[in-house]
Order: structure tokens, then C-alpha cells, then sequence
């Protein structure tokens, strides 16, 4: 046990001085379950997890998602987004920053990146919100808080990695994932309402458009609208599984683009070779996820925490409302996949051996890992935004967020509550 502990203390330490995650789970990996076992069991390990995960069917999902995702970002749907939502919401009262937080999530959905979707809409809506009077924490803190809502809204990288971590239905996660993505959306833009009203001069007015040039201006994102329906109706109906739905959508995807002229051949070799390295990396930090959860295992640090858990009394909402402390204490300091690669493995057979659904618990831990995306004082998407916007102090970016974070605190708590929130749809779907 005491190992596993020292493990954990290891990555952390490691991944604070700036070491690759992947490569400090697989060092530290190799190293504790050498010292629990030997060193030709850990040797031997190795090439077995990692031929194991190469050859399951599940994680070929990866790398067709990431495709998707970039082929649909080179086409610029990001502008398109934007106008789109700004012809039909930009009339009301903080209209540009509701046109945001719609644009922030449909986009960080394809690219399933938080920091790129902090980037690309940093360019894109904050120069028309200042522009139009919109104050610098509004502006900056809707960008911020919209790029969470993607790594939710599926198809989604992060819950793939959860349900591999965890064996869990990747299927049943993305379905699982619709109703609280939409509802963080939802009350994202409540909030931002609510704050248009009790301080108008932070959030003007737009102009009015008529329905003609609203509709005309969804010829931009047809095809987005299209492939998320797709993918999740068919999810939904059973049609075909996650990793088909990848398929389909990346190749979906690729005519698209081609058929609009937006993709010649120098644009596919620059989108083939970015999928290829950012597949690699989440594969090296995968293996090593996946070595790290066998050396937990071993070393009987799930079973100490068990153990320990029964002998506390901690059961139900109280055990679960500690897990997600810890996890976003974390998440001050620490990105979210790096938290998930290294906590999930250690709290998910907790969670099960107490009777609750993984697939819950997945949504749950997504949400929380949200907020720390925006949290002090490392709230990773708030420094993304800074290095993109260099004039915009740290500080008001993160007074901006408050109301933001109390809002995902509130749907973190609903979803605690009421669980349905996140399983109604796959309670439906399984008939």
C-alpha cells in the first residue's frame, strides 16, 4: 500500500516539474510494480498493456474523433458558429455573450479541446464583444467558461479515456453526456442573462436581424449540426457502435470539407500528420494510465482505501462529495486528463463496490474536472486565454468567473441529486 502511495506522490511530483504525463506514469509504473513484484514481471507488463490496448477495437475510437475534430476545425466553423449564433441571440441583452458561450460549445465539441477552444474564440467573439462595449470580464470570462463545456458535450476524448480506464460503455457515456452538456449550456446562458440585467452597461444590446438572414446564416454549421446528430441519434438507436460512429463522422467529415474546396491536398497532409501526434500522445499517456491503474492494483492501495472508507463510515453522497473535493482541490492545480488518468483508476472501484453506476460517476467526475478548468489559482483555461489576450489582467478574468463557477457548482450538485439527469437518455435508449 504504502507504494502505491508513494506512486501517486511520484506523477504528482513529476507532472509539477514539467514531465511529460505519460512518460511519468509509465517511469513510475514500471518502477513500483518492480519493487511489488520484480522486474521481470514489470518488463513483461509492458508490452502486454500496450498490445492489449493497440489491439482493442474501443480505442480505435480515438484517433477517428481527433480526426473528425480537425477536419471540421480547419473548415472554420468557428466563424460560422459565431455568426450563427449571433443572428439569432444577438438582439437581447448580452446577446454577443450568449452568441459566445453557444459558438464556445458547438465548437469545443468537434475540437474536444478546452485551451483551443479558449484560443480560437478569444480571436474570434472578443474582439466584437469589445467593440461593442462588452466589459473585459464578461468577455473573457464567457470564452473561458465556454471552452468547459466540450470535453462534456460528446463525442468527447475525455469520456472515451474514462470508459477505457474504467471498462465502462463508451456508448452509454456519450448518451449519458447530452442532457448535462446542454444543461451546463443552458444555465451558462441564465447566468449570463442574469448578469445583463442587474448590470446592463457590462452587456448592450445588439441589432435585431430578420429570420431570412438567420436562417441563411446556419449554412455554415449544417454540416456540424448534422454529424452531432448523426453520430448520437445512431448511438441512441443502437445503429452502430462508438467506434463506427467515429468512422462515420470522420469520413462524413473529410467529404464535407472536400466537397466545399475547403480541403486540398496540403490541408489533408497537415490534418493527417496533427491527428497522427496528438493520437500518439494521448496513446503514450493511455498506456501509462493503464500500467499505473495495474500498479495500484498490486500494490493494495484500492483495497487500503476501501478498507479504510468501511472503517470511516463514509458511504453514499457523503463518500461521493469527498471524492469530488479532492478532485477539484486538484483541479487548482493540476490539468484535468492528468487528474482523471491518475485518480479514476484509484476512486473507480470505491465508487463500485458502494453500488453506484460508473457511467453516473463518469458524468460527475467530467463536471468537476469543468470547474477546475476555471478555478484559482491555476484555472488552466484562464492562462490559455491570458497568453492569448496578454492585455487582459489575470485577475479580472477570474472575477468575471464567479458567477460561472457557482452556476457549475449548482449543476454539479443537481446532478448529484437527481442522477437521472445523466442516465434518463440511456435508460431510454436501452429500452
Amino acid at each position: 500500500m504504502s507504494i502505491g502511495i508513494l506512486a501517486i506522490i511520484a506523477v504528482l511530483a513529476l507532472s509539477f516539474l514539467r514531465v511529460p504525463l505519460g512518460f511519468s506514469l509509465l517511469t513510475v509504473s514500471l518502477t513500483g510494480i518492480a519493487l511489488v513484484m520484480d522486474t521481470e514481471v514489470a518488463l513483461s507488463l509492458l508490452p502486454m498493456t500496450i498490445s492489449e490496448a493497440v489491439l482493442s477495437y474501443e480505442l480505435a475510437v480515438v484517433p477517428m474523433f481527433i480526426l473528425m475534430g480537425n477536419v471540421i476545425s480547419r473548415t472554420g466553423i468557428s466563424r460560422d458558429l459565431f455568426a450563427s449564433a449571433n443572428a439569432f441571440f444577438g438582439h437581447i441583452r448580452g446577446g454577443l455573450s450568449l452568441s459566445t458561450m453557444v459558438a464556445c460549445a458547438g465548437f469545443s465539441a468537434v475540437c474536444g479541446s478546452s485551451y483551443a477552444t479558449a484560443a480560437t474564440m478569444s480571436r474570434v467573439a472578443y474582439p466584437s464583444m469589445r467593440r461593442y462595449g462588452y466589459s473585459e470580464g464578461l468577455a473573457t470570462a464567457t470564452i473561458a467558461a465556454g471552452g468547459t463545456l466540450g470535453i462534456l458535450i460528446p463525442p468527447s476524448i475525455i469520456l472515451v479515456i474514462y470508459g477505457i480506464l474504467t471498462q465502462s460503455n463508451i456508448g452509454d457515456l456519450f448518451i449519458a453526456g447530452v442532457v448535462p452538456g446542454l444543461l451546463g449550456l443552458v444555465m451558462y446562458m441564465g447566468c449570463i442573462y442574469l448578469i445583463s440585467m442587474l448590470n446592463p452597461a457590462v452587456a448592450p444590446k445588439g441589432e435585431r436581424v430578420d429570420w431570412k438572414t438567420r436562417l441563411s446564416s446556419l449554412k455554415g454549421v449544417w454540416s456540424f449540426l448534422f454529424i452531432f446528430a448523426l453520430i448520437i441519434g445512431g448511438l441512441y438507436l443502437k445503429w452502430f457502435s462508438p467506434t463506427e460512429a467515429a468512422g462515420i463522422g470522420a469520413g462524413i467529415a473529410l467529404l464535407v470539407a472536400a466537397l466545399s474546396g475547403k480541403l486540398d491536398l496540403k490541408t489533408l497532409r497537415e490534418v493527417l500528420l496533427e491527428t497522427a501526434y496528438t493520437s500518439v500522445a494521448l496513446y503514450t499517456v493511455l498506456f501509462g494510465a493503464l500500467l499505473f491503474s495495474k500498479l495500484i492494483s498490486y500494490s493494495g492501495l484500492a483495497d487500503g482505501i476501501l478498507e479504510y472508507v468501511q472503517a470511516a463510515g463514509l458511504q453514499g453522497v457523503s463518500l461521493i462529495i469527498m471524492i469530488l473535493l479532492v478532485f477539484l482541490v486538484l483541479g487548482c492545480v493540476m490539468d484535468s486528463l492528468a487528474i482523471i488518468l491518475i485518480f479514476v483508476p484509484l476512486f473507480s472501484p470505491l465508487i463500485e463496490a458502494q453500488g453506484f453506476d460508473l457511467v453516473w460517476f463518469g458524468i460527475v467526475v467530467v463536471v468537476a474536472t469543468e470547474i477546475a478548468l476555471i478555478t484559482p489559482p491555476i484555472g488552466m483555461n484562464v492562462f490559455v486565454l491570458r497568453a492569448a489576450l496578454p492585455g487582459v489582467p489575470v485577475a479580472t478574468v477570474f472575477r468575471g468567473l464567479v458567477p460561472f463557477i457557482m452556476t457549475d457548482i449548482l449543476r454539479l450538485a443537481l446532478l448529484i441529486t437527481f442522477p437521472g439527469l445523466a442516465l434518463w437518455l440511456v435508460a431510454l435508449s436501452s429500452g
